[in-house]
């Protein structure tokens, strides 16, 4: 009896033991000290967990006696394994710091803001395209940029050319001459150079696609009032790579890229070589091309030289040869006739170098110099009527960070920049001819103020020769509120230069446009601020990722420069007596649950211009626009996707309104270890303009285009093959 009295106070004493032991933490940032509420701690191999409260406080209670390992763990940062044993012989409350994970989100440089910091301590809002996400995106138009941007919250793809499929970029409600496209660093599409420049920009030699919303003039000087998008090339590295892409199209469309870069000790090289071809696509039957025939060939070699590890070099060209032919599907074919005599033919060429000199005095002084010259050639051709001229162009600079303080970074520089058009056939009395010379000088500096506070300013003095100097300043802060809510506003001047490079000029076909007036028009000048909100988490002990981002905007741009009709069916570009106000929102959703991503976007924009006191709609902006995709991909197997995007009505130059539409698109990659083979359904709803509203009036021998708002080429398939070797 005393024996079986023994076993029950024996047993029940453990079950007591057994009940006790508890574990009770707190998890906390291990920089700022912040509580990182929605953290887990689970016991390793049970489903025994819990999520820390607001304060970041976790308690389990009933762990057996032993020793045990304990998984702690949140979204962004790097997991951390603790090994207790039980019964413990102190019950205090332990303290558990995690640390920043270290994700590519996190490690990613960006260069368009001039700073050496990660994308996660830069107080200016950056967003930006890299890794197999453009990869995805350059499988559905391997020939060119135009889906890499268009896909975006807040950016808009705008084609200028019913027959010809010319384009331009618009961000937040603002025409395309009020983006400012870079090659790395370098101004390279601008004036008349930008012309076709979306069409004949490849993706596969990019690394990745920084895009900096709002005014960013006093990043790299004139023309970024809406915004600025950096392409950033790829580097050779001691691996060879080596890229090969073969896509076709149920369009005609044929993409024969290629893609080499592989350093040798103290020499580097990067080699894109391209042909892309597409035959005239008409699948509406209407008789105009909604693709043209062209054929492009793309060069573009690059030079490293690592003359020493402070000192290196690189040397490079850019080189696109292109004809373009639309219009009339008879007129191209060669079964042309009096009333099949349409047609809209552009023959380039684009031939651009780059200089970069990057010399390191120590770990944190660093002086560069670059220089860029770009010649561009261009014939714009139509029945009885021919544009065509030379620009050519330059861009130096000078510049010296000082990063010695572990809190604070400067760097400060001056450049030059050229531009020169000359018009080859006069066709009006006078000719279109311009000179425009641009000197600036910048300082900009990064202050990590506290754990939480960084602030960025910036100023810059501009001097365009025949119209005055520019003063631009600029700022911009990251709050990190939590570890996981960080917040950034920013805000800056801008200034654009008159050009008569534009969107209504392209519609026009720059015919009867008279030369701009150096005595009557004046700088376009901006401003324009940024805010938004950053918030990520997991759910359900981290099975599910959550990441939101909104963004509200506003520009202003004063005095705009506007096309307006003159006597005897001129135009003339004037500055209006009026201003034009863009404002809207941006909201950003992505979801993650195991193999699965789900991205969700909306946009909306109010983009008004007021001329003497009257307000009107800014033409071609859709005020409500929602983007959705979703992503399933197994590593190294396989890559699903579906998307949609939705356009709401928009405002036409001609004072009608355009029928909102859905497009929507599936794309498949099946990966093997050396190469993979894709498809994509693009628009695979037909969605065409050409379904729902005409694209011109008229006689199709002469033939007066509306605004494009839809796309004209409808349902497309395309697929292909890459090699990586």
């Amino acid at each position: 009896m005393k024996k079986l009295l023994f076993i029950l106070i024996s047993f029940f004493t453990y079950s007591g033991v057994l009940g006790q032991n508890s574990l009770n933490v707190y998890v906390k940032d291990t920089e700022t000290k912040a509580p990182l509420a929605g953290a887990t701690v689970m016991l390793a191999g049970t489903t025994n967990g819990a999520t820390a409260d607001s304060k970041g406080f976790v308690s389990l209670s009933d762990l057996p006696i032993g020793r045990h390992t304990f998984r702690v763990s949140f979204l962004g940062y790097q997991e951390k394994n603790l090994v207790i044993s039980f019964p413990r012989t102190a019950m205090d409350t332990l303290l558990i710091l995690l640390e920043p994970s270290g994700e590519e989100l996190d490690e990613v440089v960006i260069s368009s803001t001039r700073s050496s910091r990660t994308i996660r301590d830069i107080p200016t809002r950056v967003e930006f395209i890299a890794g197999e996400e453009l990869e995805e995106k350059a499988n559905m138009k391997p020939g060119d940029i135009r889906m890499i941007l268009n896909e975006s919250t807040g950016i808009q793809t705008q084609q200028t050319s019913a027959t010809s499929a010319n384009a331009s970029i618009r961000i937040q409600g603002l025409d395309g001459r009020y983006t400012q496209i870079l090659k790395d660093g370098f101004p390279l599409y601008a004036g008349y150079a930008g012309g076709l420049g979306l069409l004949q920009t490849p993706p596969l030699d990019l690394k990745q696609v920084e895009v900096i919303k709002g005014s960013t003039s006093t990043l790299y000087g004139g023309g970024a009032i809406a915004g600025l998008v950096n392409l950033i090339s790829k580097t050779p590295g001691p691996e060879q790579e080596l890229q090969f892409l073969i896509n076709g199209t149920s369009a005609g469309g044929l993409d024969l890229n290629s893609f080499y870069a592989k350093r040798f000790g103290k020499l580097g090289l990067t080699l894109y070589a391209a042909r892309n071809s597409n035959a005239p696509y008409d699948p509406a039957n209407i008789g105009f091309s909604a693709i043209p025939q062209f054929t492009r060939y793309t060069f573009n070699p690059k030079f490293f030289v690592y003359l020493s590890e402070k000192t290196k070099i690189n040397v490079g060209l850019n080189s696109v040869i292109e004809n373009r032919l639309g219009g009339d599907i008879q007129y191209i074919r060669g079964t042309r006739d009096n009333t099949h005599s349409y047609f809209e033919q552009n023959k380039t060429g684009r031939f651009s170098t780059q200089f970069t000199l990057d010399h390191a005095f120590s770990e944190s002084h660093r002086f560069t110099l670059k220089n860029s010259i770009n010649n561009f050639n261009r014939d714009l051709s139509l029945p009885n009527y021919k544009f065509s001229g030379k620009q050519i162009s330059s861009f130096t600079e000078a510049n010296y960070s000082n990063s010695s303080a572990e809190n604070l970074e400067w760097i400060a520089g001056v450049n030059v920049w050229t531009d020169a058009f000359k018009e080859k056939e006069i066709a009006l009395a006078s000719a279109r001819d311009y000179t425009q010379t641009t000197l600036g000088a910048f300082a900009q500096n990064t202050w990590k103020t506290t754990s939480k506070l960084n602030i960025e300013t910036g100023f810059r003095t501009d001097y365009v020769v025949n119209y005055g100097f520019a003063f631009l300043p600029r700022i911009s802060a990251l709050y990190k509120i939590r570890p996981n809510i960080t917040s950034r506003l920013g805000g800056g001047f801008g200034y654009k230069a008159p050009t008569i490079f534009t969107e209504e000029s392209e519609r026009l076909q720059f015919r009867n446009i008279l030369p701009i007036n150096e005595q009557a028009n004046t700088l376009e000048r901006s401003y324009g601020a940024n805010w938004d909100i950053s918030y990520r988490t997991s759910l359900f002990q981290e099975s599910i990722s959550l990441s939101i981002n909104h963004l509200f905007f506003y520009t202003f741009l004063n005095n705009p420069l506007l096309l307006k009709p003159r006597a005897n069916s001129l135009y003339q570009f004037q500055n209006i007596t009026g201003h034009i106000a863009s404002r809207g929102t941006e909201t950003n959703i992505k979801i993650g649950y195991q193999d699965f991503n789900l991205f969700l976007g909306y946009t909306f924009t109010n983009t008004k211009i007021r001329e003497d006191d009257i307000d009107r709609l800014n033409p071609l902006t859709p005020r409500h626009r929602i983007n959705a995709v979703l992503m399933y991909e197994v590593e190294d197997k396989w890559k699903l996707g579906a998307e949609s995007y939705y356009y709401g009505k928009q405002v036409l130059s001609d004072g009608g309104t355009g029928t909102n539409y859905l497009l929507a698109g599936f794309m498949a990659e099946k990966l093997f270890p050396k190469f993979s083979l894709f498809i994509n359904f693009e628009n695979f709803l037909d969605v065409r303009q050409t379904r729902f509203d005409s694209i011109y009036t008229g006689p199709i021998s002469n033939p007066v285009f509306r605004d494009i708002y839809a796309p004209l080429d409808g349902f497309v398939i395309n697929g292909g093959l890459k090699i990586k070797l």
